[in-house]
This record gives C-alpha cells, sequence and structure tokens, in this order.
C-alpha cells in the first residue's frame, strides 16, 4: 500500500511515497507457515507477499529523478498545460530523501536556460547570489604556477557561482507550485513494458526485504506508475538508462560514452581569504602528462570556497587513487593559500559525462526518452551542464506535451521521435559541435601537452569548425594496465587541516543507508576480484572508489576477499565504470538512502 507523508523540505510541503505493510507482525508470520521463523522475519522464499499485485497510479508523465534536467522538464509540461487550461498529471520520483540531497556540482551555473524557463527567478528568489566577478587560468608545477589566458569557453561573465544542491530544491518548490507531485525517497528500479513493446512507466523496488533476502515484518511490494510517457532524468550512468541503452540499443552508431570523477569540498574560510566572485581553474600537479585532470576554486557567498579536483576514468596507472590526488592537490601553494585557518565542511563526489557531442546516443525509445546527464549533455571545455540539461528536459517536455495532445482520443501511443532533431536544432548542440574535438584530443601520443596544443589550435584558429571530428575509441576501463606496468604515485599523508583522511572526509557527506537490505552493489562473478583484480589489477576498486566502499579483508584461514562497504557508498557510480572487468553492477538501494548534500 502507498501513502503519502508531507514533509517540510525547503519550506515547502513535499509529498514522499512510502510503501508500508498494513499487516502486523503476527499477521506477516502467519505466512511463513512452514519455512523457518525468526523474530521479525520468514526466510521463506515462496511467501505470498512477494507475488502480491503492486498497486498503481496512473499518470500522464512520470520523470525518473528530480535533477536540473527532470524538474526543468515537469516544470515546463505544467506551464504549457496551464497556458491551454489543461490538466496533466506529473510526477517526478526521486531517490534521494529529499530534494537536493543527491546533487553535488561545482558549480558556475549559465542561466540560459533558466532565463528561459522562469524569466522572474530573480523576483522569486532563486537562490544565484554570487555573480562571477573574475577567472583565473592557472598551470600549476609542484612548487608553483603560471596563470594562463583563460579560454574563451571559461569566461564566465553573467554566470554565478551557486550550491546547485540548492538550485535543485529550489526549482523543486517551483515545481510543486505548478502542481507537480514528487515523491522523494523512491528509487525506480523497473521499467514496465506494455503490450507493444513500449515503455508504459516505471515500478518503485520493493522495500523491507533483509540483507540476507528475507522479508522483514515492513515488507511492501512497489507501486507502479503507470505513464503515457516516461522521461528518464536519472543522472550520469543510471541503472534504468542503462537497461534502456541494451534493450533499444540506444547506442549504437556512436561513441563509447567516457566519464571523469569530480570530487568536492566546500570549505568556510577566514575573510581575508575570501574573494566573492573568483573563479580558479586549474591542470597541471599533481596530474602527469598522461592524465587528463584539472581543478576549481570558486568563492560562493558567506566566506564559502568550493573546491574540487576532476579526473577523467580513462586514466591508465592503477595504482591513482582520486581522492588522494584531490588531496595532494590541495597542498598546492596557490590552493594552500586559500585554505589556511579555515574549515571543510562539506565533501561529495559524483560521475560525470565526458563524451560530449560524439557520445549522444539515440535520446527517444518507444514511449519516453533520455534527458539531462542520462544521456550525457555536458560541455567539458566550458565545465558546465546543468544549462545543457534543462535545456534538454525542456524541449522533451515540448515535445511530449505536443504528443500527449495529438494522442488525447486515440489508442496510439505517445512517441517522442521529434525530440532529438527538435534539440538538435537548438544551442545545445551548437555548443556541443564546436568544442567536439578538444577532449578527445588528450588521447594523442602527446598526451595532456598535445592536447592543450590542439584545443588551442581548434579553439582560436578553427574557431570549433574543424573538417573532422575526433572519436573515442573505447570505453575508460579498457585503458587501465596491469600493475606491473605501473607505478605508485607518492601521496603525502593527511594532515588533518589542509588534507584530510576518506572516513573523516566522508562523514561530510551526510550518507547513509538501511544496513539491513539487499546489496545494492553486486558482482557478476564473486571470483573475479581476487582471481583476476588482485593479480593483474592489484585491486583497483579500493583505490577509485571516493567513499571506501571496497576493500581487501582476510578470512581466518588469511585468504583474501573483497569486502563491500556499501554503508559508505555516495552513488557515484565509479566502480561500475572504471572496473576493468565490469564485474561490478550499481542498482538504486532503497529510496532515501545515499548522500545528503547541503550547500553543494
Amino acid at each position: 500500500n502507498s501513502s503519502r507523508r508531507e514533509e517540510g523540505t525547503s519550506g515547502v510541503k513535499m509529498f514522499s511515497l512510502r510503501l508500508l505493510s498494513t499487516k502486523s507482525p503476527s499477521q506477516n508470520v502467519s505466512h511463513c507457515r512452514s519455512s523457518r521463523i525468526t523474530r521479525g522475519f520468514c526466510s521463506s522464499k515462496e511467501d505470498p507477499r512477494r507475488s502480491a499485485p503492486r498497486d498503481v497510479e496512473e499518470v500522464d508523465v512520470v520523470i525518473v529523478g528530480a535533477g536540473p534536467a527532470g524538474l526543468s522538464a515537469a516544470i515546463k509540461l505544467k506551464q504549457l498545460a496551464a497556458a491551454e487550461n489543461k490538466e496533466i498529471r506529473v510526477v517526478v520520483v526521486e531517490k534521494g530523501a529529499s530534494v537536493g540531497d543527491h546533487i553535488l556540482s561545482g558549480c558556475v551555473l549559465q542561466p540560459t536556460a533558466l532565463n528561459e524557463l522562469i524569466p522572474d527567478w530573480k523576483e522569486k528568489g532563486a537562490p544565484l547570489n554570487t555573480p562571477a566577478t573574475k577567472d583565473q587560468f592557472w598551470f600549476l608545477s609542484k612548487n608553483s604556477g603560471i596563470q594562463l589566458p583563460t579560454p574563451p569557453q571559461m569566461h564566465n561573465e553573467g554566470n554565478y557561482i551557486v550550491s546547485l544542491s540548492n538550485v535543485v530544491r529550489w526549482l523543486g518548490q517551483q515545481a510543486e507550485e505548478l502542481g507537480v507531485e514528487i515523491f522523494p525517497g523512491i528509487s525506480a528500479s523497473e521499467l514496465l513494458i506494455g503490450e507493444k513493446g513500449n515503455v508504459a512507466g516505471i515500478a518503485t523496488g520493493d522495500v523491507g526485504i533483509s540483507k540476507g533476502g528475507d522479508l522483514l515484518d515492513t515488507y511492501a511490494r512497489g507501486l507502479e506508475l503507470k505513464a503515457k510517457l516516461t522521461l528518464i532524468g536519472e543522472g550520469c550512468r543510471g541503472s534504468l538508462t542503462r537497461q534502456l541503452f541494451d534493450k533499444f540499443n540506444l547506442r549504437e552508431g556512436v561513441d563509447p560514452q567516457s566519464y571523469g570523477i569530480g570530487l568536492k569540498e566546500v570549505w568556510e574560510v577566514p575573510k581575508e581569504n575570501h574573494q566573492p566572485g573568483l573563479v580558479v581553474h586549474t591542470i597541471g600537479f599533481p596530474g602527469d602528462n598522461f592524465t587528463y585532470a584539472g581543478s576549481f576554486l570558486y568563492h560562493l557567498e558567506n566566506n564559502q570556497i568550493a573546491l574540487g579536483y576532476v579526473i577523467g576514468l580513462d586514466y591508465t596507472n592503477t595504482y591513482l587513487t582520486p581522492y588522494k590526488e584531490f588531496q595532494k592537490w590541495k597542498t598546492h601553494p596557490k590552493i594552500r593559500k586559500f585554505l589556511e585557518g579555515g574549515k571543510p565542511i562539506y565533501y561529495g563526489a559524483r560521475l560525470i559525462n565526458e563524451g560530449g557531442y560524439q557520445a549522444i546516443p539515440k535520446l527517444d525509445f518507444p514511449g519516453g526518452a533520455l534527458i539531462g546527464c542520462s544521456a550525457g549533455f555536458l560541455n567539458v571545455p566550458k565545465i558546465k551542464g546543468t544549462h545543457t540539461a534543462m535545456k534538454s528536459g525542456m524541449v522533451a517536455a515540448e515535445v511530449a506535451y505536443d504528443q500527449l495532445k495529438s494522442s488525447e482520443n486515440s489508442s496510439e501511443i505517445p512517441q517522442m521521435a521529434e525530440y532529438q532533431e527538435r534539440l538538435s536544432k537548438t544551442w545545445v548542440y551548437d555548443e556541443l559541435h564546436k568544442v567536439r574535438n578538444i577532449r578527445p584530443s588528450f588521447h594523442s601520443p602527446l598526451g595532456v601537452v598535445g592536447g592543450l596544443a590542439y584545443s588551442a589550435l581548434d579553439t582560436y584558429v578553427m574557431r570549433g569548425k574543424a573538417p573532422w571530428t575526433l572519436h573515442f575509441k573505447k570505453p575508460d576501463h579498457e585503458y587501465l594496465k596491469p600493475a606491473a606496468e605501473c607505478k605508485k604515485p607518492d601521496y603525502p599523508k593527511p594532515d588533518g587541516v589542509i588534507t584530510f583522511d576518506l572516513l573523516t572526509n566522508l562523514a561530510r557527506s551526510g550518507t547513509n543507508h538501511n544496513e539491513d537490505q539487499p546489496p545494492h552493489l553486486k558482482l557478476k562473478d564473486p571470483k573475479v576480484p581476487i582471481d583476476v583484480n588482485l593479480p593483474i589489477y592489484d585491486n583497483p576498486e579500493t583505490r577509485y572508489c571516493p567513499a571506501g566502499v571496497y576493500e581487501i579483508a582476510h578470512k581466518e584461514d588469511g585468504a583474501p576477499y573483497l569486502q563491500i562497504n556499501a554503508q559508505n557508498c555516495l552513488h557515484c557510480k565509479t566502480c561500475d565504470a572504471k572496473d576493468p572487468t565490469q564485474n561490478i553492477v550499481y542498482n538504486p538501494p532503497e529510496g532515501g538512502g545515499g548522500p545528503a548534500y547541503a550547500g553543494m
């Protein structure tokens, strides 16, 4: 059964679906019959509750993910309906405990799409409080640095330094005021497939299952949200997106997606260290010439600085540790000077799409479409993707609304076939096409130096109009070299002042999971970590994860095994993308688990 509980989130009433068992503990135990009975659950795999019908809600459009793309789509749908005095039911499902909890970005926001969607956003109190006033671009050596000309894509006049999690919370308020129903704390775990093979909505996961797979007293089936159209905006490398890629061959004929891992902290610093509006980007230290990496340091309001480090997951050294690279970067004199006397208050990490124009998949499928980072519209040289994600959601909403109208008195299934063509005629595709060659140029034998040289030529001479297109030739996980071919980097010991050990920082993410639930990080073959990853790559999963989820432990007889600390997970999905054998699969846990990003 489903019930809605009002939650105060950022001053608005958010409706959260709660799947609760209506039966008493004694009634639940009676289901077990002859099966083993223990306190709190019954262990029978044939428990009839498993096959009980799910509750069903019918909606016009269901949107997976309350991020910039999903909420922009929801708002646009309601705006279009209101303009014609029509009623449509739009539901947004969000796995975070509240809207914004799973949102992390740099973030210097380009307000192009926001201006189009909500022109009076200033009057409505959007949390865009710090205009970007000055750009700096540095090449860092070990102890010094050279300030370089800021590339035109990185000029930020007219942009705002923001907490994207707070911007998304505000977008959630705007959506609800228009009548959008937002269900936070709910994981979309399954695609509903109609009789004609179309996507007909989504189902939420069952809850109240123990870690061992037994049904607890609180067990309840998930909810089916049957929809005329389904928009998937679950973010980078989402689980439903992966299913759609496979089922409908949406990646056929395009480059493999390339990814980066972004790690971020927010600091409170002394007033004398703070320059509101300053935007700093760096390349160089601590990276080497064959690792695509860079940093950001943004001065927000309230004496806060957002800083972070991004590493392309096409790195080759199995011993590289993204978290330790980030901490090492902070020790550089050009960075350290801003942090001295301050303290970190937030930490987080997420995966980002870096494939750009060449890696955009087919965007529509029968009964729906991909929006935002589910598709991958990040402008890598600009280091921005929020504005393009929002625009994709808005265009998808326009097509969806037209389809709902045209099929109103028809038995035909609405389709989103016009979406990709319509989006390709907007500034989104024009912007991505102009910079399409910059990121893949770093795969040349000259590495970072060659990529920088080509990028300057492409930007300043050819102005993005090169008569060729460079390509990503293989997925990121195939770049990793065996341990025998790699050198261990030198990482300083955390000092507890500027640099911190991982678990200390992880506490600043607010991440939390119910430990008694089925693992959401699964191994296709449990033997691979020890039989393959250990002897060949020296278990890179223990290093690329920014949350300490994976560690090698030992049994009583001394035999090693891979321990998965799923409760630490930040839902970044780096493991899903970088594991060299593609043996790790991420699926969303029970809704409400994961990070609780505030001010990120």
